[in-house]
């Protein structure tokens, strides 16, 4: 996951994320009305729905948009009514992947998603098919400004968390799923809002993958990515940092 995380940040420094910015408001927009429909209205109230305002702020979305988006979920338009699916599968090289969606339509979402895999050297499987070789983890991000390595380190572990990396952009906190909520809201009284905090996918794994393979797997990802119905895809490949930035050029 560390490859993939690699790769977005080097796609993000060469510009290539604000091209796909209607994309992310799209899906930030689902979150956001799922959010407020599946509990209250209120972010103080609801923890969903406050990691979703922050992503919000985080991609720069317009106050009223995400007002509207809340006001939508809050509303119970059947227009806006979005379920949550999970689609599990293996990428080129054998690389476990999975793919997390809101949609309106599964019979939809489903054949674009096993598309995707398919065109892509990539096979999609049964629920559960892959879900094993991964954590399912709290992951609360704070940006690097907030204070140093050794401060956010201290302060997450007092809070329960189970470790902290820090880069030149943000310090990266994980902890059990059950102590998410619990460490969340310590580190938020320490440090204010993060830019992100949520339950993700964390492999146990990584397989390693290079070349072409490489090169289709990645393809196949920023397919799925690009899905509107696609929140969040996860997968447990190694790739050297190397070739990621020949990949990314």
């Amino acid at each position: 996951m560390a490859g993939h995380s690699q790769f977005k940040n080097i796609m993000h420094r060469k510009g290539a994320q604000d091209a796909r910015r209607a994309k992310i408001f799209t899906k930030l927009i689902r979150e956001l009305t799922t959010a407020a429909r599946m509990g209250q209205p209120d972010p103080n109230a609801n923890p969903r729905l406050r990691a979703a305002v922050q992503a919000a702020r985080a991609a720069n979305m317009p106050k009223d948009t995400v007002e509207r988006a809340i006001k939508r979920g809050a509303g119970g338009d059947a227009a806006d009514n979005y379920e949550e699916v999970r689609y599990e599968g293996y990428g080129p090289g054998g690389v476990a992947v999975i793919v997390e969606a809101l949609t309106d339509n599964r019979n939809r979402t489903a054949g674009e998603v096993r598309a995707a895999f398919s065109k892509n050297g990539g096979q999609l499987g049964e629920t559960n098919s892959v879900a094993f070789m991964f954590d399912r983890v709290g992951e609360i991000i704070f940006p690097v400004k907030v204070a140093s390595a050794e401060a956010v380190f201290e302060a997450a572990l007092e809070a329960g968390a189970e470790d902290v990396q820090s880069d030149e952009e943000n310090h990266t906190v994980t902890c059990a799923q059950d102590d998410f909520a619990a460490v969340r809201e310590a580190l938020e009284k320490t440090f204010g809002d993060p830019s992100s905090a949520k339950l993700v996918w964390r492999p146990k794994t990584t397989t390693p993958i290079g070349g072409e393979k490489a090169e289709t797997l990645l393809k196949m990802i920023e397919v799925l990515e690009d899905n509107d119905d696609v929140q969040q895809v996860y997968a447990n490949f190694d790739i050297s940092v190397e070739e990621l930035s020949k990949l990314a050029s």
